[in-house]
């Protein structure tokens, strides 16, 4: 059976998308048959990272409404051969998705793949709910910035009540990926130093991307960051990978700057 996994953020913006896309092609040249489903409904941008908008004939809602098998609908990586992706319509509207059908989906994957990616639209809408409902596992995307970090502990209120492991009284294992870190500005105070953010959220930390130019620059030419492995934003993301297996990487990029002032707006952590 397929780990699910998903990959939510409260924020729009953080880098979630891009994170997914790196993270599924990273676990698939692991050897990991693994496949993405984009579950933002209307906008549909996984296909665009991924470099495939122009192979995208079916797409999720097809599938649930019984109008392509999922066989017609799935999408093969050029890049990685175990890596596939099911796109999300861009122009049907949200309501279209439903718990039944999202069930079905993930259950017939579930008997091919090694991991399935939810990668759920931002905020709190019924594509970010369906996205969570089935998971084993979330990565919770986050930037060091306040709007990100409280709208991140947000979410994570919401994996803990709305979801099925939480009906059936089990815990969704949550993993922290805070991405565009620049310690620099940490030190500046102009960002959330990574201890701030661990401390709000008391959620443990899988990985730590920097700020990068690579990212954007991958992102606009349809290829995830982790296949340029010149890049620091790809050796973390490589490194996050590797965590995800359950293997132990140490910590990069996270040069210690002042702490930041901005933590105090908070006034400490959840508890």
């Amino acid at each position: 059976m397929a780990k699910i996994i998903v990959i939510t953020s409260g924020k729009g913006g953080v880098g979630k998308t891009t994170s997914c896309a790196s993270l599924g092609t990273g676990l698939a040249l692991r050897g990991c048959k693994t496949v993405m489903i984009d579950f933002d409904v209307g906008l549909r941008n996984l296909d665009l990272i991924m470099g495939c908008e122009r192979r995208v004939v079916y797409d999720l809602v097809n599938v649930i409404q019984g109008e392509a098998t999922l066989h017609q609908a799935l999408i093969q990586d050029k890049r990685a051969d175990e890596l596939f992706m099911l796109p999300a319509s861009q122009t049907r509207d949200k309501d279209a998705l439903t718990l039944d059908g999202v069930q079905q989906v993930i259950e017939l994957l579930s008997q091919d793949f090694d991991f399935i990616l939810c990668d759920s639209p931002a905020g709190i809408e019924r594509g970010a709910l369906l996205a969570m409902y089935f998971a084993d596992e979330a990565v919770l995307v986050t930037n060091p910035e306040v709007s990100s970090v409280r709208d991140t502990d947000r979410i994570i209120g919401l994996l803990q009540a709305k979801t099925l492991a939480a009906k059936e009284g089990r815990k969704i294992k949550e993993h922290l990926l805070v991405t565009r870190y620049n310690p620099a500005r940490v030190a500046l105070g102009e960002m959330l130093a990574l201890g701030d953010v661990q401390e709000i959220l008391s959620v443990p930390l899988i990985g730590l991307i920097p700020e990068s130019e690579a990212v954007l620059t991958a992102s606009n030419k349809g290829i995830p960051v982790i296949h340029d492995s010149a890049t620091d934003a790809s050796q973390a993301y490589q490194d996050t990978v590797a965590r995800l297996l359950g293997e132990e990487r140490p910590l990069r990029f996270a040069e210690q700057g002042k702490q930041s002032f901005l933590s105090r707006v908070f006034g400490g952590g959840r508890g």
